[in-house]
């Protein structure tokens, strides 16, 4: 039985070496400012929340809501954020989610009532949202192919940054308002000011959007094909065949058309394979619980009898943890491969949580878990962190960067992006709860998705390292 397609060409930009490499380095950069954004507007909140409890005097249920609302809009724009960079551009779309940073930021800092508070949140959101589709997606466009696993993991080092940023201001502001969240500091309480200095990064986010060119593709999707050839000369080098380059994606993008949502339905399970494969990674992404460390560690180090400064400290140090993960997971993504990594992640994991289930397990003494559990449990907590830094944290991106085809690319990503949302709002909102019910079966829980993940990965999610963007699916 003969076959009549084509299978692609392989194409010469698996080798392509730029000429500044630091360039390249730059604009990657650039584009995964939007991470820093993200990382940095989802954690900042830790500091904040009880002081937004004491102040609206809000319960468990009530304060979870506010605090998990910003996911709603997360999954909005990471829906949202495909189409609208296809029909304006990669560039465009970076402008418009720096906007709404900043107006989430000064609009969160200046709150007139908990209702304000949330549309702020929600707004932020919906900036996130956008940053968590067009980095990955912007990047991996614009990367040379034997880097792009590298530069493709900018977007989750950018993200623990951010979040480990914003730990350290919102110790320095807690220090500097003598350990009271509540505390006056230049006209404001202590939490306000942790949540307004995000305006600084996200007019920064602006200003590098007008110094970065746009995507190759988008540009010869829309005809400027000139144009496209002097940014793949930047990003691939003047060594390869720079027409053939536009005319290797040219001829891909005429036998395709732009994305859309009826794209990704076929078959009897709605969705094609591989968007399924992409919720999948998100979701487990997520499920693990590895938010729970990001906006309610402070919280949930005193509920256990650590005091405000020391849980401050704590959630510091785990964001550091996160940041050594990440340079690791940098150093081994094109060396060992994707698959790998998400593996080993989800084995130390697994055992990781199990062992945080079994510290949380302990009864109280005087409002604090013993010794034994107390240091158990924080060393449990920096291991997972670390482990899924150094695997999760990285290779989904890098993968939702990669293994969509083209013709579905954005739309497919921003999908799995918005999937990744949803999960993340159905951990982030019932963790009070679960913690109020049983704080070490809530563990256990993470624990058994850390395991599921692994047959997961074995079964359906296939490697992409080395492999140029035309010749996925």
């Amino acid at each position: 039985m003969t076959n009549d397609a084509t299978p692609p060409p392989r194409s010469e930009a698996r080798e392509a070496h730029p000429e500044h490499l630091g360039h390249v380095i730059f604009i990657a950069a650039s584009a995964a400012m939007g991470g820093f954004l993200f990382g940095y507007d989802s954690s900042v909140i830790n500091g904040a929340v009880e002081a937004i409890r004491h102040r609206y005097e809000v319960g468990s249920g009530t304060l979870a809501q506010v605090i998990a609302i910003a996911l709603i809009g997360c999954a909005i724009g990471a829906a949202t954020a495909g189409r609208i960079a296809d029909r304006i551009g990669r560039i465009n779309c970076m402008r418009i989610a720096a906007v709404l940073f900043t107006a989430s930021a000064i609009g969160s800092a200046l709150p007139f009532a908990l209702w304000d508070l949330a549309m702020w949140r929600c707004i932020g959101g919906f900036a996130i949202g956008m940053a968590s589709v067009i980095g990955p997606a912007y990047i991996a466009e614009v990367a040379p192919p034997a880097y792009r696993g590298r530069l493709g993991s900018f977007q989750q080092a950018a993200i623990v940054i951010g979040i480990a940023v914003s730990q350290l201001v919102n110790y320095g502001i807690l220090n500097a308002a003598d350990g009271d969240q509540r505390g006056k500091l230049l006209g404001l309480e202590a939490w306000q000011l942790m949540l307004g200095v995000m305006v600084i990064p996200a007019v920064l986010y602006g200003m590098l959007s007008f110094v970065i060119p746009e995507s190759p593709r988008y540009l010869i999707s829309v005809g400027r094909k000139d144009k496209a050839r002097q940014v793949l000369a930047e990003v691939e080098g003047t060594e390869v065949d720079l027409d053939a380059r536009v005319a290797e994606i040219d001829e891909r993008m005429r036998r395709e058309h732009k994305p859309s949502f009826k794209d990704l339905l076929g078959g009897r399970f709605w969705f094609l394979p591989i968007v399924w494969v992409g919720i999948g990674l998100s979701m487990f992404q997520q499920l693990v619980g590895i938010n729970v460390a990001f906006y309610y560690s402070t919280t949930l180090w005193q509920s256990v009898g650590i005091d405000p400064e020391g849980s401050f400290f704590y959630s510091f140090t785990t964001s550091i943890i996160n940041i050594i993960g990440t340079v690791i997971a940098m150093i081994f993504v094109d060396r060992i491969g994707r698959r790998p990594l998400a593996l080993i992640g989800s084995c130390g994991m697994a055992i990781a949580l199990a062992v945080e289930a079994w510290a949380f397990s302990a009864p109280l003494v005087d409002g604090k878990l013993p010794t034994t559990e107390g240091t158990t449990a924080l060393i449990a907590a920096h291991v997972f962190v670390l482990f899924f830094a150094l695997s999760w944290g990285v290779v989904v991106w890098v993968f939702l960067g990669e293994m969509f085809p083209n013709r579905i690319r954005a739309a497919a990503l921003g999908v799995a992006a918005s999937a990744q949302w949803i999960a993340n709002w159905a951990i982030t909102a019932s963790f009070p709860s679960l913690a109020d019910w049983n704080l070490s079966g809530t563990y256990v829980i993470y624990a058994c998705f850390a395991v599921l993940s692994i047959p997961f990965v074995l079964k359906f999610v296939k490697e992409t390292k080395g492999k140029a963007l035309e010749e996925m699916g």
